[in-house]
């Protein structure tokens, strides 16, 4: 199926291709967005699509833009959320000027390495961006492998090494499966990598993080962890599962993705609660996290709000922040998606982003400037560019 692209303000040009196979999703994606003068285009995947074929694919059909991407557990489309389906976004080259590296290896990932490699990327970036006009702002997106367990590491050596650049993005997914997710750079797929891309632009834009918890006077605290993992083995001294289930009121036989979506913990961190979801429960009860977890750390249980007004509280202090916003470019936890869907939300959720324009994909977690997080909708909006009286 077709589908024909929309403007976000012409600023960024949004695309989207529901089609039977890669190649005639990167036919539809390359042909909506042929017209356009380009800084890059973003491109998120489901794994529908088989991600070396379509990525290869739109690289030659596009061979002068540079194409950066991931593969999704759900997309965020002009028409609200979506499956089975590609979105893209193509960048104007008059309003934004781009830098991008990938980060490869992560399993043997360092710190220093990080910062050699931002280090590089910054001089480059300054490079492109010294005939810009004073006053204008940048930002940075990260998107990364869902499956490598590095996330922390990784924007640990970003923050240190651009403390003045602020950093939103999402970790990559595979559906429901958690089995192998790609990041797209150089017209390849790649596992095991990410791919950091700094934005200079003359339009305003934010940076937000939205989530629908706030935190009960209920505490837990990890008596023994893989932090290597991310498995808790044991909380409060007793096997994870079944203390954890305890606390926030359900039975441990019942523990699933939908359980772990409904009742996610909180850590503090700086004053601000994050939440902390739980993948899965392994066989012998311990829980596996989407997120470091660590022996000794303090976990709150949540108590709901309902998603859509926190959400739709959100969009409407950033609009009112911003005069207009053109584009909200969103990086949304899949446990997120399963607990609106639980509450039976999903019409009403997916109406408001198709209102706001919320474009992106469903992740495996998020990042938010220093942090990585989950069960949260992490992002930029994009402000209109300003109308020059005649």
């Amino acid at each position: 199926m077709a589908e024909q692209h929309s403007s976000a303000g012409d600023s960024i040009v949004v695309a989207k291709a529901k089609t039977d196979g890669p190649r005639e999703a990167a036919d539809e994606i390359a042909r909506q967005l042929a017209h356009a003068r380009l800084a890059m285009a973003v491109v998120f995947v489901s794994p529908f699509y088989d991600p070396e074929i379509f990525i290869a694919e739109l690289s030659r059909r596009m061979p002068d833009i540079p194409i950066f991407g991931c593969t999704t557990a759900g997309e965020l489309s002009p028409g609200g959320w979506d499956e089975d389906s590609v979105v893209a976004m193509g960048f104007n080259a008059a309003d934004f000027v781009i830098a991008a590296r990938p980060l490869l290896d992560l399993a043997t990932f360092r710190v220093d390495r990080g910062r050699s490699i931002c280090t590089e990327l910054q001089q480059e970036f300054a490079q492109r961006t010294e005939h810009c006009e004073p006053g204008q702002e940048s930002f940075g997106l990260l998107l990364i492998d869902g499956m490598c367990q590095r996330e922390e590491t990784i924007m640990s050596a970003i923050y240190a090494s651009l403390e003045d650049i602020p950093i939103v993005g999402g970790s990559a997914g595979d559906g429901m499966r958690f089995e192998k997710s790609w990041v797209f750079h150089g017209g390849k797929a790649l596992t095991d990598a990410a791919v950091l891309i700094l934005i200079k632009t003359r339009l305003p834009f934010r940076l937000f993080k939205c989530d629908h918890f706030e935190p009960t006077s209920t505490k837990m605290v990890v008596t023994e962890a893989d932090i290597e993992h991310r498995i808790v083995k044991e909380i409060n001294a007793e096997p994870a599962a079944l203390e954890y289930s305890r606390a926030v009121g359900i039975s441990d036989s019942k523990l699933d993705a939908f359980s772990f979506a409904a009742h996610p913990v909180l850590v503090r961190v700086g004053g601000a609660y994050y939440a902390r979801s739980i993948q899965r429960m392994d066989p012998d009860g311990s829980l596996r996290f989407f997120c470091a977890v660590d022996e000794g750390m303090v976990l709150t249980v949540a108590r709901e709000r309902d998603p859509v007004d926190a959400t739709s509280d959100l969009l409407k202090e950033i609009t009112d922040d911003l005069g207009e916003v053109s584009i909200f470019i969103g990086f949304e936890c899949v446990l997120r998606r399963l607990d609106v869907e639980q509450h039976q939300l999903s019409r009403e959720m997916s109406e408001l982003y198709r209102r706001n324009n919320v474009i992106g994909f469903q992740t495996y977690g998020e990042q938010y400037r220093s942090m990585h997080v989950n069960q949260t909708l992490t992002g930029v909006a994009i402000g209109k560019r300003a109308v020059v009286p005649q």
